[in-house]
C-alpha cells in the first residue's frame, strides 16, 4: 500500500507523490524563542523527525527545515523585562530548545534557518508582493490586501469576515480589518532593519514564506505545525506566497494534535475547566487546552530531570500525530513501565546472545528487512508484526498504532524464548530464528528513532538508586548475621566504610550514613 497522508487543505487522506520523484521538502514552524522550551514545543520535532526517518527508510531524499523565530513582539517584551537585548535572549533560548532536540532524539533536521538572518529575503519578498498589488504601504507598515486573493480563507474554511481582527493599534492604517502585517515599521528603542519603507521589523507570517522558498523552493512537499497554526499562520503563509509565485506554496498540509494538560480544557491551574474530548482537527476545543507558556507549562529541562528523553519521546509517539496528547505525571509513568517490558527483552537477549540489542544493524532501506518466514510459525508471525507496523505507518504516519504492534512483538518475541528454554538451554538454532525475531524490532524500532542507545538513569532515578541500594545492603548484612556469617556482615560493612559511608547498629535496626 502507498504512502498515505490526511491533507489538512483538501480533509482528505491522499496518496503521497512527491513534487519531484525520489525527493522532498518538508518545511516545520518551529519556536518564537522568547522563554524555555517545555513538552509543548517537542512535538511537531519528534514528529517530524519521526516522518522524515520513515520517509529516508522508504527511499526518498528527505530535507527537513525547522525555522527559529527570533524576532517578535514577545521576545521584545521579554528581552525588555530581563533587561539584555533581543538577539541575546533568542540567544540563550535558542540554546535550550536546542539541548532539548537533542535529549529526545531529534537530530535529522537539515538547517534551522533564523528570521534575522534573512531579512534581505524577507524584504524582497514585501518588495514582490507590493509590486504585484497585493500589499500596499501605510506609514511606514506594509499589509497584505486580503481582498486581493479570491482564495483566502480556503485552509481553514473561515469568510473573511470570520477571519477579522480589531486591528490592534494599527487599524487605522488598514484598508481591512483581515488585511496582515508583513512589514512594522520601528518603535522606539526596538530592533529594526533599514527597508525601502524605513526602518523595522518583518511579520510573523512573512519569514516563514521567505525562508521556505530559500530553502524548499516555491513549491515544496509538506508544510508542518500545530493545529493552532491553521489560523491565522499557515492561511496568511499560504496567501502571501501563493499570490506572488501563482503557484501552490505546499502539496501536503499535516498538522498535528495539541499538548492539553491531562483531560481538561482551560487553563492549567485555574478555577473553571471542562473534561476535553477534542478530535483530531477539532481546533478550537484542542486550543482551549493546548498547554503554553502563558499558561504556566514547566521548562521541558525540568520534566528531563525526572524522565529520560526517550521515554518523553515514546511518549509523544504513542498517540496518532493528529490527535491532542494528554499529559500528565501519570500517563508519562505508563508509558516509562511500557518502556521497561522493551529493556527487559533486550537484557534476556544480552544473556541468551553474549551481544547487545544495540549492535543490531537497522536496515537503511525498507526492502533490506523483507524475508520470507517459510513454514516456521514464530517467524510467520514475526512477518505479520512487521507488515502491521508499515501499514501503520503508511497509513498517515500512525506511530500509535505502530507502537501498539511493537507491544505485540515484544510479547511473541519473549514467549518464544520462554517456550525454547533459551535462557537455560539455548539450542544454536532456535537462537538463530529468535534472533530473526530480535533483528526486526531492531529494524521497526530504527524507523521511529527508538532505542538507538542504552538508557541512562534520570537525575531523579540516580538519587532515589542509592537510598535503595543501601537499604538492600543492610537487609543483606542483617540476613548474614542472623545466619551467623560474620565474615560476610563485615565485609559489607568495611566496604561501605572505604567508600565513607558508615553503618550504625541502633535498638530500632542498622541505618546508614553518607559522608559530609
Amino acid at each position: 500500500m502507498p504512502i498515505r497522508l490526511y491533507n489538512t487543505l483538501t480533509r482528505t487522506k491522499e496518496p503521497f507523490e512527491p513534487v519531484q520523484p525520489g525527493k522532498v521538502g518538508i518545511y516545520l514552524c518551529g519556536p518564537t524563542v522568547y522563554k524555555p522550551s517545555h513538552i509543548g514545543h517537542m512535538v511537531g520535532p519528534v514528529i517530524f523527525d519521526t516522518i522524515k526517518r520513515y520517509l529516508q527508510w522508504n527511499g526518498y531524499q528527505v530535507t527537513l527545515v525547522v525555522n527559529i523565530t527570533d524576532v517578535d513582539d514577545k521576545l521584545i517584551a521579554e528581552s525588555q523585562v530581563r533587561g539584555i537585548s533581543m538577539a541575546a535572549l533568542a540567544e540563550e533560548m535558542t540554546a535550550d530548545y536546542m539541548r532539548n532536540l537533542a535529549a529526545v532524539g531529534v537530530d535529522t533536521v537539515d538547517h534551522f534557518p533564523r528570521a534575522t538572518a534573512h531579512i534581505d529575503e524577507i524584504v524582497a519578498f514585501v518588495s514582490e508582493l507590493i509590486a504585484r498589488g497585493y500589499a500596499y504601504v501605510a506609514d511606514g507598515d506594509v499589509y497584505f490586501d486580503v481582498s486581493r486573493d479570491p482564495e483566502y480563507g480556503k485552509l481553514s474554511r473561515r469568510s473573511v469576515e470570520e477571519m477579522q481582527g480589531e486591528g490592534g493599534t494599527t487599524a487605522e492604517r488598514k484598508r481591512s480589518a483581515a488585511d496582515f502585517a508583513l512589514w512594522k515599521s520601528a518603535k522606539p528603542d526596538e530592533p529594526s532593519w533599514p527597508s525601502p519603507w524605513g526602518p523595522g521589523r518583518p511579520g510573523w507570517h512573512i519569514e516563514c514564506s521567505a525562508m521556505s522558498r530559500k530553502l524548499l523552493g516555491r513549491t515544496f512537499d509538506i508544510h508542518g505545525g500545530g493545529l493552532d497554526l491553521v489560523f491565522p499562520h499557515h492561511e496568511n503563509e499560504i496567501a502571501q506566497s501563493e499570490c506572488c509565485h501563482g503557484v501552490p506554496q505546499a502539496k501536503y498540509w499535516l498538522h498535528n494534535g495539541l499538548m492539553q494538560a491531562s483531560d481538561e480544557v482551560g487553563k492549567i491551574g485555574g478555577r473553571h475547566t471542562r473534561r476535553a474530548e477534542p478530535q483530531p482537527g477539532d481546533q478550537q476545543a484542542q486550543e482551549a487546552g493546548k498547554m503554553g507558556k502563558s499558561k504556566g507549562a514547566a521548562p521541558f529541562s525540568e520534566l528531563l530531570k525526572t524522565y529520560s528523553g526517550e521515554t518523553i519521546r515514546f511518549f509523544l509517539l504513542s498517540t496518532h500525530y493528529r490527535r491532542p496528547i494528554d499529559f500528565s505525571e501519570e500517563r508519562i509513568r505508563e508509558v516509562e513501565r511500557g518502556l521497561e517490558k522493551f529493556y527487559g527483552l533486550f537484557a534476556r537477549y544480552q544473556r541468551v546472545t553474549q551481544k547487545s540489542f544495540y549492535d543490531l544493524p537497522a536496515t537503511r532501506r525498507r526492502e533490506d528487512g523483507q524475508f520470507e518466514p517459510g513454514q516456521d510459525p514464530f517467524l510467520l508471525e514475526v512477518h505479520t508484526c512487521r507488515e502491521r507496523v508499515l501499514e501503520n505507518m503508511d497509513d498517515d504516519f500512525n506511530t500509535g498504532g505502530a507502537i501498539g504492534v511493537l507491544f505485540d512483538l515484544v510479547r511473541l518475541l519473549n514467549r518464544y524464548c520462554d517456550e525454547h528454554g533459551l535462557e537455560s538451554a539455548p539450542q544454536p538454532q532456535t537462537v538463530a530464528v529468535w534472533e530473526r525475531g530480535m533483528f526486526t524490532l531492531r529494524e521497526l524500532t530504527a524507523t521511529l528513532g527508538l532505542f538507538r542507545a542504552p538508557p541512562q538513569a534520570t537525575h531523579a532515578a540516580r538519587d532515589e538508586l542509592v537510598p535503595r541500594l543501601l537499604d538492600l545492603l543492610v537487609s543483606v548484612r542483617a540476613e548474614a548475621r542472623a545466619a551467623r556469617n560474620f565474615a560476610a556482615a563485615d565485609r559489607i560493612r568495611q566496604g561501605l566504610a572505604e567508600l565513607g559511608i558508615t553503618l550504625e547498629d541502633r535498638p530500632g535496626g542498622t541505618v546508614w550514613v553518607l559522608p559530609k
